[in-house]
């Protein structure tokens, strides 16, 4: 928090890393003991809590109209993963902030129809799409509210649907996707001390940041390649007016590099990005990948800064 408040500590730099892990890790107690290991092995600076209880996919969702039949889920659903958020805030808070993760409402409906049919409603009849949007809505703020009530001090907050070529009509994601993803980011904006903005590009790049600069988050994580050129750190944090987060690729030398390589990229991220900046990947990494590895980079972050 007093990193957030600009007292940044010489010869430090927060990191954090995250992954899937495996299907008997979704949620409950074992969810709860496989995150705090993680963190406890990695030592990394926060714990964020991995959101697996999605919807499942509609076969019902055949036309866009068809989006006003979709079910409500309640309390009961989201059940298992707060038996996670819950005991990890009571086992790990008193040592890190607890960090709940966030799919927005279009990422949802895309899970419930998937990427393809979802766009292909949303360019026929938006207005209908809206229908659905507005249960995956309500149940993501029974979801909020749940998290901030067990002790959570924020959200890694995820937004899609503006990505280059992703939906193909900018006024789309403003009157639909845009008023969607803000409900719960504004709740937890005003609920939480420590909330991140993640501008994800699992499923495709990025033109330029425009239509989410002014979204809620104390922290921004993106990813500085866009279609057709690379940011650096500074102008992102001078483009979101807030401090940064990420410089790894997930890809990259973090997942398949030697040691020395992955102490030389850590180096030359940190010292190139602003003072306030947090080392992490630009997505989920690979959930092969070696923890040892992980822990490796956030330990050169721990003795380095901008």
């Amino acid at each position: 928090m007093e990193w957030l408040a600009g007292k940044t500590e010489p010869g430090y730099t927060p990191a954090a890393f995250f992954l899937h892990f495996g299907p008997r890790y979704k949620n409950g107690t074992a969810a709860a003991q496989k995150h705090l290991e993680f963190f406890r092995q990695t030592d990394m600076d926060f714990v964020k809590i991995q959101f697996e209880q999605t919807y499942e996919r509609q076969p019902f969702l055949v036309k866009p109209s068809d989006w006003s039949k979709l079910a409500l889920r309640k309390i009961d659903f989201y059940e298992p993963l707060l038996v996670t958020v819950r005991e990890l805030v009571k086992s790990a808070k008193k040592d890190a902030l607890i960090l709940m993760t966030l799919y927005s409402p279009y990422m949802c409906a895309g899970h419930c129809a998937t990427g393809p049919v979802l766009k292909a409603h949303l360019d026929e009849n938006p207005d209908a799409v809206q229908k659905g949007l507005d249960v995956l809505i309500e149940s993501q703020m029974i979801f909020v509210r749940a998290c901030i009530q067990a002790g959570v001090d924020g959200f890694y907050m995820s937004t899609q649907g503006s990505e280059a070529k992703t939906i193909g009509d900018g006024r789309l994601f403003a009157k639909y996707i845009k008023p969607a993803d803000l409900v719960a980011m504004k709740e937890a904006q005003a609920k939480c001390a420590f909330n991140i903005l993640h501008v994800c590009d699992y499923n495709a790049p990025y033109a330029g940041y425009r239509q989410v600069l002014d979204y809620p988050g104390h922290v921004v994580n993106v990813n500085p390649k866009l279609t057709n050129r690379t940011l650096s750190w500074q102008e992102i944090a001078g483009m979101f007016q807030r401090p940064v987060m990420g410089g790894l690729d997930r890809h990259g030398v973090l997942v398949n590099g030697p040691a020395d390589a992955v102490e030389a990229e850590v180096r030359r991220v940190v010292k190139s990005a602003p003072k306030q900046f947090i080392l992490a990947a630009d997505c989920t990494v690979p959930g092969e990948v070696d923890w040892g590895r992980i822990k490796h980079a956030i330990a050169v972050a721990h003795k380095v800064s901008a």
